[in-house]
């Protein structure tokens, strides 16, 4: 139809004019409309070389070395603690490689049945997977070193 009105524009002359752009314009419509409807994306191939961004998954400690590391990090606060200047004050703690943190309270310090220097405590717990409470026992070893004795959840 647009070539057909393009040729009737041709052949009235100069009074055709505006048949003849018309008609220009719809040849033109056709031609390009007869492109878009050639579905191109159902012969298209995906090339699996190609990888964008690509990002490796991030090598996440388990579980229980995190918690390893909590108890850790909670058994230092408690064995560095001076309690003469604390007194009843809650002690902070921050685990900045597991992203967990709490405060320390009701820390007791006494000598077990043995004479070792222990303090009995209770911890909160503020991890990615919850709050929780906690209660331990840190005590002094040989050669001046603090060991976690006993610590889990109330």
């Amino acid at each position: 139809m647009g070539f057909a009105n393009g040729v009737a524009g041709l052949r009235l002359g100069g009074s055709g004019r505006i048949f003849q752009t018309l008609g220009s314009t719809l040849l033109l419509a056709g031609a390009l409309a007869g492109c878009a409807t050639g579905n191109i994306l159902t012969r298209a191939e995906t090339d699996p070389t190609i990888i964008t961004g690509s990002i490796p998954d991030p090598v996440s400690p388990s579980a229980e070395s995190e918690r390893a590391s909590d108890e850790l990090t909670i058994r230092n606060a408690v064995s560095s603690a001076n309690l003469q200047e604390t007194g009843d004050a809650p002690i902070a703690w921050a685990n900045q490689d597991t992203g967990a943190r709490g405060s320390i309270t009701r820390v007791t310090e006494y000598k077990d049945r043995k004479g070792v220097l222990c303090r009995a405590f209770t911890a909160s717990l503020e991890r990615f997977d919850g709050v929780s409470q906690g209660a331990g026992e840190a005590c002094l070893g040989p050669g001046g070193n603090w060991t976690m004795r006993s610590f889990g959840s109330i």
